[in-house]
């Protein structure tokens, strides 16, 4: 069990107060690990930390501004002086204000430049700027872990029938954004597990699937009957993914996307 051991090893989590986000840092705070919970609510990211125990920091961070990750790392180091490990968390999954309109706004025909643009900036240059700026404090002392959140939308299109409900009636189009930003983040993994795999930094994936989050009973019938295993996720079942890819447990794997989504995309 020493191989999942994370003690004394300082691990950043973005998006740390999202519903997943939550749960990566507690498992790597249970594994031993420092824990830095990033994300932009620094108040909530205070109340997580306070939930963690004690040798943990909570950080207000923007994933889309190099001074705001700058000042982060300034932060990160001044308190444990090094960083370990890296969980690209943070992104933006589109959410709809009126539900009654979802189903014509979530529409490609009707999607609006703006969200695509918005999703970009978060979930792929989030990516790219928190691995260039936590990754190079890996890269010079050559030794560290970056995990990727990406998603099984990332590997395979969206079925959009499981958003229509008992009438038939869509409700709802998963929309572009989050796939294709989400199969860039697995493009991306490749490209850095390549380029830094001289210097011992490990750049793998963790492709989620559907999480049960309050969710209409239609949808989560229509999901759990395309899963071999016949439910949504729960939000901890990713904890164990986590741990693996952040420790030695997982020394000989980079360039990887783990796909942890109940046999989602097996059929």
């Amino acid at each position: 069990m020493d191989l999942f051991s994370l003690q004394n090893k300082t691990a950043i989590v973005t998006g740390a107060c999202g519903l997943l986000g939550r749960q990566h840092c507690a498992a790597l705070a249970e594994a031993g690990a420092h824990v830095v919970a990033a994300d932009v609510d620094s108040k909530a990211c205070e109340q997580l930390v306070a939930s963690l125990g004690d040798h943990h920091l909570a950080v207000g961070v923007d994933v889309t501004s190099t001074a705001s990750l700058q000042a982060a790392k300034e932060t990160i180091l001044g308190k444990y002086g090094t960083i370990d490990i890296l969980v690209n968390n943070a992104a933006i999954n589109d959410m709809f204000e009126n539900p009654a309109l979802a189903g014509v706004q979530s529409m490609f025909e009707n999607y609006p430049l703006e969200m695509w643009n918005k999703s970009w900036q978060v979930n792929v240059t989030g990516v790219f700027l928190c691995s260039q700026v936590f990754g190079t404090v890996m890269a010079e002392k050559q030794s560290g872990s970056i995990i990727n959140i990406a998603s099984t939308y990332g590997v395979v299109a969206p079925d959009q029938d499981i958003y229509k409900n008992e009438q038939g009636e869509q409700t709802f189009y998963k929309s572009p954004a989050y796939p294709v930003t989400k199969s860039a983040v697995i493009g991306f993994t490749r490209f850095l597990a390549s380029y830094w795999g001289k210097k011992n930094v490990r750049v793998n994936a963790l492709s989620p699937g559907g999480v049960e989050n309050g969710q209409d009973d239609f949808f989560k019938q229509n999901y759990a009957n395309k899963t071999p295993l016949q439910r949504m996720a729960y939000p901890g079942d990713y904890r164990g993914a986590i741990v693996f890819l952040a420790s030695e447990a997982s020394a000989y794997m980079t360039g990887a996307n783990l796909i942890v989504d109940g046999g989602w995309t097996a059929i």
